[in-house]
């Protein structure tokens, strides 16, 4: 099952599940729930804290769920908030998901430094998802801006091209 937030990033081959982290969660079960999948798909935009350029297409099974104030030592989690369903994490690009876009470059070395290379709202809801219902889940990204300042503005401008790139390689990757 092919999936994707919604609203502006909607793709004719996806079911859109909802924006941000709660969304994305209630949204897809039930969808799950009522047509249950063999795999799901999730393709989406993403930002990049510095490691992948502008329109770069990275596929991942590796999700982290990673607020900014953690590396400011400004909270802690009880939960587990890395999934991977990759056979070999260490080779896997992980996506943190929050329900904000940082806009720090400070802080998104911190996200380098722990291996963690893209943002996306949505992606960590997904293979939570997933892995509750057991069903085996990826993603499929496009890098739209950086996490600095100018990540909203340069989304914008970058959105509806890569739009068009990710529909592009999609159509390459499966029959649609």
């Amino acid at each position: 099952m092919l999936i994707c937030a919604g609203d502006s990033e909607q793709f004719r081959f996806a079911t859109p599940v909802g924006i941000g982290l709660v969304n994305v969660a209630v949204n897809l079960t039930r969808l799950c729930l009522l047509n249950p999948p063999e795999f799901l798909l999730f393709v989406g935009t993403a930002g990049s804290y510095g490691s992948k350029k502008i329109f770069d297409i990275i596929e991942s099974r590796s999700a982290a769920n990673i607020e900014n104030s953690f590396f400011t030592h400004g909270n802690y989690t009880p939960i587990d908030n890395v999934i991977s369903t990759a056979d070999d994490v260490s080779r896997e690009t992980i996506v943190n998901s929050s329900n904000y876009i940082t806009v720090n470059p400070d802080v998104a070395k911190h996200y380098l430094d722990n291996k963690i290379e893209l943002e996306n709202m949505e992606f960590f809801a997904v293979m939570k998802t997933a892995e509750i219902l057991g069903i085996p889940a990826g993603g499929v990204f496009i890098v739209t801006n950086y996490c600095d300042k100018n990540a909203h503005e340069d989304f914008l401008s970058n959105h509806q091209e890569a739009m068009r790139k990710l529909t592009d390689y999609m159509k390459g990757r499966i029959s649609l």
